[in-house]
């Protein structure tokens, strides 16, 4: 279930923010810059980690998604083998935690891979990008198998009436349909994958909580820089996936099942 915030909290969280810089600046003497001044001598780098992150959970939901859909039609296969992993690896990926999978893959996939004589080098931020990747792969199979067994059983029965395989009434009848259902529950889990690609500051990878962190030790570690920055963080986040929020609870009356 989307969580929702009104207008009136967002323009609050706005004015908290000012008043903490506001504040902040009022402590500080003149010759040093005001937090303000601080944040938009930085907002270029601080944006460029920011755009790192929408990067990082564009890429980790493309491959969860992906993967997602096989996973999910291997939940609704007929072969009781596939099935069962099929249900073992959603139900692993979808209720670890996603920190805990994060860190099992920074450690565990090596820094190069070596194919026909080439090194390939994988960078920290690619191996966060498969590590988000995961736990995407398993809500999505879990928002293709529920959007499947939300169609009614008797387009089952016409498409067989019809001779149609199993296969050809899966891509051609059923996921066509099934589209506007996972639509809004997919959009809920992008905003998710936004969200946490913070984590990635924890295992080394330089997005914008990281890079955060090095300007305010920069700018001499002032404590009353602690706020504004974090607080700026807070708004891009907050203003990339607020619209995303509005526009999935849209398309969730707009797509409503009667």
């Amino acid at each position: 279930m989307s969580v929702r915030i009104g207008p009136l909290s967002a323009a609050i969280l706005c004015f908290c923010a000012i008043m903490a810089a506001s504040t902040a600046w009022a402590q500080t003497g003149p010759a040093v810059l005001s937090p303000l001044q601080v944040i938009v001598k930085w907002s270029p780098l601080l944006l460029r980690g920011f755009a790192f992150n929408i990067l990082i959970s564009l890429l980790a939901m493309l491959l969860g998604t992906i993967a997602g859909l096989g996973l999910g039609l291997g939940l609704l296969s007929e072969f009781r083998p596939l099935a069962a992993v099929s249900w073992l690896l959603t139900q692993f990926f979808r209720n670890a935690p996603w920190l805990v999978l994060l860190f099992f893959v920074m450690f565990l996939v090596p820094f190069q891979v070596t194919l026909f004589k080439t090194t390939i080098p994988l960078p920290d931020w690619i191996k966060a990008t498969v590590g988000f990747a995961l736990p995407v792969m398993a809500n999505v199979a879990e928002v293709v198998r529920g959007a499947v067994r939300s169609i009614p059983s008797t387009q089952w029965e016409a498409a067989e009436s019809l001779s149609f395989t199993r296969r050809q009434t899966m891509w051609l009848i059923m996921l066509p349909q099934c589209i506007k259902r996972m639509l809004p529950p997919w959009m809920n889990v992008y905003a998710l994958v936004a969200m946490s690609t913070v984590l990635a500051s924890i295992v080394g990878v330089s997005e914008m909580l990281t890079l955060t962190a090095q300007v305010h030790a920069a700018e001499g570690g002032r404590p009353e820089l602690f706020a504004p920055l974090y607080g700026f963080a807070l708004l891009c986040f907050f203003l990339y996936c607020y619209p995303i929020n509005l526009w999935t609870a849209r398309l969730e009356r707009r797509f409503r099942i009667r």
